[in-house]
């Protein structure tokens, strides 16, 4: 039995093994049937596009700002766009860098090119100067259609940009253009690639993973016809990125496999977000990272339930705001999932069970890893150990030729991310560098990315775990936790970074009661800077890196408080506390 097999049967029995899901079991498992692609099959981004669009020529697409695309209008104006990119020398197999913001005129483009079986950069809008360049530099394209929008971007490059074309001229010359289905569409493999996806950069300059058309498949199976589940009456918000893989993939995938609409927002807007959920008529939205708890920081209105959103999808919705969040705003089904651009596994929360990262069927490991190096620990023979149920371990996928690794740009990097003979001689894992807990019947909770996670008194802190305690905390808006080295100690010690609601003053008693409350004694952070803002990414991931940099030095622009003990509480930073604490003065238990 082959390993897409036994995963299928793992989701018929699951399914069916679960109160209520007995009925939906069938339905669940044809749509998942696509994770049986193999790479030579002809399955491709553009042609469940161009299916569609046949099949429901005059269902809405794409909604944007008041304005409806439907399939078969949608259809020709990506043809008449792959007409144009055709004539300027695109061919199947080339990369056209995109450099656009969220409008419907970007996603028509993505679609134009993979029509043509090439492969579509899309770059991140908000890099500037040399990291843009590098980003550029990595896609190594035939051609880079530019928005307007983008120009500051572009500008910003040292060096000229070759074989650029701007995004009105594409739209210019579209209006006259061919409008037939591009006959490369048909041919194009599931094996070739569809996407080169940057990772966001948090540390260094970002690098450029490979989305085939193989994986956009499975994930449109696994993820949407699986696990999202939506129908033709359905649409799904979105107002992450589009250079994002969770705007990409998992919500253009997802709209594609039930037939349903793409309501695309320009950007993500705390106050106005409702209001335009409502606007679009959404039924589902896709979230990422802090977007919930932004919005759950947002007074309260009567839009918070004016609405006709019965899910939301994404990742990152931390287990201690599952249920305010699904009981404030009204939301029958959180289907979270737990994925990363390069890696060949994702699990998917299909059943409705809270606080999990959901159900992966794909084989994969969860594995004991060394503290001070971060990697997979091997035992006496030199093979990985597994974690038992309930455990947290690294979680590894199995790479093979129906689980394949894609990798990046960059050979050495891809190599980096692979660990080999494992369990036994010849088999090959990727390592995702993230903690996982495992939670039984293939299902996993995401605990802390690996490189985030520090080890104080012996023990590992999960910065996850933390910054969800002190978030809890009313004058607390948002709290980011780090290690920092304290001279004369082993370890690192806990640290937070955090911001204030409007209006209210730190509580250095209050925030330890809570934290020692919530948290084992060794977990409780003893520094905490209350700034201004956190900087984040535009996917809403904390910049950690100039934090930890910065450690507990004091500046002018925050106000830098040291814990003193479990009654004392956070007082205002003195010199000698550091001393202190590794001379075990401090704090008093």
């Amino acid at each position: 039995m082959s390993a897409d097999t036994r995963a299928t049967v793992r989701l018929v029995d699951l399914a069916k093994s679960l109160p209520g899901m007995a009925l939906d079991a069938p339905g669940m498992v044809r749509n998942a049937l696509g994770i049986l692609v193999r790479p030579g099959d002809k399955a491709s981004v553009g042609l469940y596009f161009q299916r569609n669009a046949h099949r429901h020529p005059d269902r809405p697409f794409l909604r944007f700002e008041g304005r409806i695309y439907r399939y078969g209008e949608a259809n020709a104006e990506v043809n008449r766009y792959a007409s144009v990119l055709a004539e300027r020398g695109v061919r199947r197999g080339d990369v056209v860098g995109v450099l656009m913001a969220n409008r419907p005129e970007t996603l028509f483009t993505v679609l134009a090119v993979v029509k043509l079986g090439a492969t579509v950069g899309l770059l991140n809008h908000h890099q500037r100067d040399r990291v843009l360049a590098h980003s550029f530099g990595l896609l190594d394209s035939v051609l880079n259609v530019v928005g307007e929008e983008c120009r500051e971007a572009l500008d910003s490059l040292a060096e000229p940009l070759p074989n650029v074309l701007s995004s009105g001229d594409l739209e210019r010359d579209a209006r006259t253009a061919d409008a037939t289905d591009p006959a490369a569409c048909a041919q194009v493999t599931a094996r070739e690639r569809a996407f080169l996806i940057f990772t966001s950069g948090t540390t260094g300059l970002p690098k450029a993973s490979v989305m085939t058309h193989l994986r956009w498949t499975r994930s449109m199976a696994g993820l949407g016809g699986f696990g999202i589940r939506l129908r033709g009456n359905d649409t799904l918000y979105c107002c992450l990125p589009l250079y994002h893989n969770n705007a990409l993939t998992v919500a253009l995938s997802s709209v594609l496999a039930g037939g349903a609409t793409y309501a695309l927002g320009r950007k993500f807007s705390a106050s106005g977000f409702w209001d335009e959920i409502i606007r679009e008529r959404a039924t589902a939205f896709i979230y990422i990272g802090e977007l919930c708890r932004y919005l759950l920081n947002q007074p309260a209105r009567p839009a918070d339930r004016q609405h006709r959103v019965r899910l939301v999808v994404g990742n990152g919705l931390r287990p201690e705001l599952w249920e305010q969040f699904t009981e404030r705003f009204g939301i029958g089904r959180v289907v979270e999932f737990y994925g990363a651009s390069e890696a060949p596994i994702a699990f998917v929360n299909a059943f409705g069970v809270d606080r999990t990262a959901g159900f992966g069927p794909l084989p994969y490991a969860i594995v004991e890893y060394d503290d001070a190096t971060g990697k997979a620990k091997r035992g006496p023979g030199g093979t990985l150990r597994r974690v038992g149920s309930g455990g947290v371990g690294l979680l590894l996928a199995k790479v093979d030729d129906r689980q394949p690794f894609d990798g990046y740009t960059d050979a050495d990097a891809s190599e980096s991310k692979l660990i080999r003979d494992g369990f036994k001689r010849g088999d090959v894992w990727f390592d995702t560098g993230d903690l996982v807990r495992d939670q039984g019947w293939w299902h996993i909770a995401f605990v802390d990315r690996l490189g985030d996670t520090f080890r104080w008194k012996g023990e590992n802190v999960a910065t996850t775990e933390v910054e969800g305690a002190l978030g809890g905390h009313d004058a607390v808006a948002q709290a980011v936790v780090f290690g920092v080295d304290i001279p004369g100690a082993d370890g690192k010690a806990g640290m937070a970074a955090v911001t204030l609601h409007p209006g209210a003053e730190f509580d250095g008693a209050g925030l330890a009661e809570l934290a020692y409350r919530g948290l084992p004694g060794y977990a409780v952070p003893l520094f905490v800077r209350v700034v201004a803002e956190l900087e984040q990414t535009s996917t809403f991931k904390s910049r950690k890196v100039e934090l930890r940099k910065q450690g507990y030095a004091p500046d002018a622009d925050s106000a830098l408080y040291v814990l003193a003990g479990r009654t004392e509480g956070y007082v205002p930073a003195y010199d000698d506390y550091a001393a202190d604490v590794a001379a075990g003065r401090v704090p008093k238990s």
